[in-house]
């Protein structure tokens, strides 16, 4: 992969490490995801939106991609845990 692709990472820091695997969710800067539904804005940083796409989770191996935190950091809580709670209403995880 060419450029950084960033990731707001859902799975904990001991799952990463023992298995060198992440689990997470693509963000983006495409403003067209301003309308879509799946799409959980994050706070702007540097004056640029980001959106957070919870209809397309995904899995990879960090350590063989050599991933590394972004730069700009972490997304915030609350940015977070609308994310988490738009994902639980496409998986149905909760009891």
């Amino acid at each position: 992969m060419r450029d950084p692709r960033p990731l707001a990472v859902l799975s904990p820091h001991s799952f990463n490490e023992r298995t060198g695997i992440v689990i997470g969710l693509p963000m983006t800067t495409a403003e067209y995801n301003a309308s879509n539904p799946f799409a959980v804005k994050a706070d702007a940083k540097r004056g640029v939106a980001s959106y957070i796409l919870t209809h397309q989770p995904k899995s990879f191996d960090w350590r063989a991609r050599r991933a590394k935190p972004h730069p700009m950091g972490r997304v915030t809580d609350e940015a977070f845990l609308a994310a988490c709670d738009a994902l639980e209403q496409i998986i149905r995880i909760g009891r």
